[in-house]
């Protein structure tokens, strides 16, 4: 399982109501393209978000369902971005200091042709795309900061 983590200008409370806003999902989450529909209980367990990866006009729609959630602390999720299959996601939140908090994400392939490559490389590939992945909530949590 590939792990990123990275310390946020921002309150735990405030990366989670990004997290929380599905249709920002697209905007933090490399490889989501466009959120098509989020289900109202989102982000509670059982819950979904629809969205499309890819580029236009290569677009492949598919889902993502939160496995577990404690708000504001944790969030697992079972993505889905078929061709390359499914994955478990686990994102920690902990505040760590004054207005800081320290973001978990950690990412593994289980389902599909992703679950085909090997580890060290799979690990490598989902570590690079993930640390921009936290770079971008980093940023939409602190932009976030400024509506209040």
């Amino acid at each position: 399982m590939s792990t990123v983590t990275k310390v946020f200008d921002t309150t735990a409370a405030q990366v989670w109501d990004v997290i929380a806003d599905g249709w920002l999902y697209s905007g933090w989450v490399v490889g989501a393209s466009r959120i098509r529909g989020v289900e109202d209980q989102w982000p509670k367990a059982g819950s979904r978000l629809h969205h499309s990866v890819g580029s236009w006009p290569f677009l492949i729609d598919d889902s993502t369902s939160v496995t577990a959630a404690k708000p504001g602390q944790s969030l697992g999720l079972l993505a889905r971005g078929w061709p390359m299959g499914e994955a478990t996601v686990l994102i920690t939140l902990e505040d760590v200091g004054e207005g800081r908090c320290c973001v978990s994400l950690s990412e593994d392939a289980v389902k599909g042709p992703g679950k085909l490559i090997p580890a060290a490389l799979r690990n490598l590939v989902i570590g690079f795309r993930n640390r921009e992945t936290l770079r971008r909530l980093e940023l939409m949590a602190a932009g976030r900061v400024g509506d209040r």
